[in-house]
């Protein structure tokens, strides 16, 4: 597979995880989607084990959604722009700080975020509470799942 193919099948990646953020968008699909690409493609035992995993991992996540609270995230009070920062955080702060940084890096600026806005640190507590009770855990654990599988093609690609 060309450098620019796998550029590509990684901008579509990063396509999905932030539509993972985004109310209708079926951002896991998407990240499942450019997996199969990549692996029809590419077509190394790696590859394809990569794609039996992201495939045993989102079908898990897809069972698992009916037990979280649903999305609302109009009942949070917070701004969308808020739950914005928090998911390109958590983003960021799973590839900085492999794993745990997702979870960090989402709740930590979803609280910095609401400080910023309300001015004190109970009422930003209360807001990130809030805010992952309308959205935040359904978000976390779809957007998490598909952190682990960029993560795990990104490192079949650089190492593999």
């Amino acid at each position: 597979m060309s450098v620019w193919q796998l550029v590509a099948v990684g901008l579509v990646m990063l396509l999905g995880l932030v539509g993972v953020l985004l109310p209708g968008v079926p951002g896991q699909a998407i990240v499942w989607a450019a997996v199969l690409w990549w692996a029809l493609t590419d077509m190394t035992p790696a590859a394809w084990g990569v794609l039996i995993g992201a495939t045993g991992l989102m079908l898990l996540n897809q069972a698992l959604k009916p037990l979280l609270p649903p999305r609302r995230p109009g009942e949070s009070g917070a701004p969308r722009r808020t739950l914005m920062i928090g998911g390109v955080a958590g983003i960021v702060g799973f590839f900085v700080v492999p794993v745990v940084g997702g979870v960090l890096g989402y709740v930590g600026a979803i609280f910095g975020a609401e400080r910023l806005r309300l001015g004190s640190r109970g009422a930003a507590w209360t807001s990130v509470r809030s805010v992952m009770r309308a959205t935040g855990y359904a978000v976390l654990v779809e957007l998490f799942c598909c952190l682990l599988v960029a993560g795990a093609w990104l490192g079949t690609v650089l190492w593999g």
